[in-house]
């Protein structure tokens, strides 16, 4: 009997090569799926170069193989839920509660609406140019009536230091009126602490001379030693040597201006509009505030006035809210 020949013999060797093969490879890709299995990684492959998206966005495949269902966003824990509720809460009752706080401190002081807020102090103070309401003096101070601003704001300023009614640093601090305070020395030497406390509020203590005497009558000596003395006495006193200077009674002259230059005087603010306890008086015929307008009044009490600082305050207050405007601090704008 002829045996198989060595055609037959090298396609069966092939075809048991095949058939090896085969079960090899079935072999290796049932490892590999036991594999995945157990590293539980038996989700859709996905072609070379695409990143699979993150298990947790996966919707779970349907019960019955079908069509996956969409994913539910987790629902909202009660106790997260009431805690928001009630942090909204409390900062609407915190709110409420400071409103409150606010209207009796406007009532109690006998106002009968809240002052006027002034918008945030000026990145930049306004140019001094040589417009109405300014003065301007080559190598000399600016001498200002009106600070060139078209915000509604005017400016209060108190002058001398003869009364020092704690009750009116009281006021001016709870109600959150800003101030600036030209004080002579002549009449605050007994007390400075006074001042010191107002400076404490953020009131800047200005120059207002040693002896609150007419400088435009004297000579150039004795208006710099009235002046400079007063810059020296006030920063002692107070801690600060004062930029802006104020000439008693409004008087003075190109002495004057030299004389301040040389004590370090950058400023010489004067006013329009002159409040007391009962009524305001203003300097132009239409009788209102205007921006950026300063406004002077005294260091006085029931003995002048028959009437208390807090009674002044009370009257400047009532008077710039119903025209509209709000208090700010001079020495931020000039």
């Amino acid at each position: 009997m002829n045996g198989p020949s060595d055609k037959h013999i090298n396609e069966g060797l092939r075809g048991s090569h095949r058939h090896r093969t085969s079960v090899a490879r079935t072999g290796l890709l049932a490892t590999v799926c036991l594999a995945a299995v157990v590293a539980g990684c038996a989700g859709p492959t996905h072609p070379a170069g695409e990143k699979a998206a993150p298990a947790a966005s996966a919707a779970p495949p349907a019960a019955d193989g079908g069509v996956a269902r969409p994913r539910v966003a987790p629902p909202v824990l009660p106790g997260l839920a009431r805690q928001e509720e009630e942090t909204t809460s409390e900062a609407a009752a915190r709110q409420e509660t400071a409103a409150r706080a606010v209207l009796e401190t406007v009532h109690r002081w006998g106002l009968e609406q809240s002052p006027l807020k002034a918008p945030p102090r000026p990145a930049t103070k306004p140019e001094l140019r040589a417009v109405t309401g300014v003065k301007l003096r080559d190598g000399l101070p600016p001498v200002v009536y009106r600070v060139p601003t078209d915000e509604k704001v005017v400016f209060l300023t108190v002058d001398d230091g003869a009364e020092k009614d704690p009750e009116f640093n009281r006021m001016a601090e709870e109600l959150g009126i800003p101030l600036s305070a030209f004080v002579s020395d002549y009449l605050a030497r007994d007390n400075y602490g006074y001042f010191r406390d107002l400076h404490a509020q953020g009131v800047e203590i200005n120059n207002h001379t040693i002896n609150h005497l007419n400088l435009k009558i004297h000579d150039y000596n004795t208006q710099h030693d009235e002046i400079c003395r007063q810059q020296d006495q006030l920063e002692q006193q107070i801690g600060v040597r004062p930029r802006l200077f104020r000439p008693p009674y409004g008087e003075y002259n190109d002495d004057t201006l030299r004389a301040a230059a040389s004590c370090g005087i950058e400023g010489v603010p004067m006013w329009n509009e002159e409040a007391f306890p009962d009524h305001m008086e203003y300097r132009y015929d239409d009788q209102k505030l205007h921006p950026g307008d300063i406004i002077l009044t005294h260091f006085r009490g029931i003995d002048i006035w028959k009437a208390s600082m807090p009674d002044l305050l009370r009257k400047v207050v009532s008077e710039v809210t119903a025209q509209g405007f709000a208090l700010a601090r001079l020495d931020d704008y000039l």
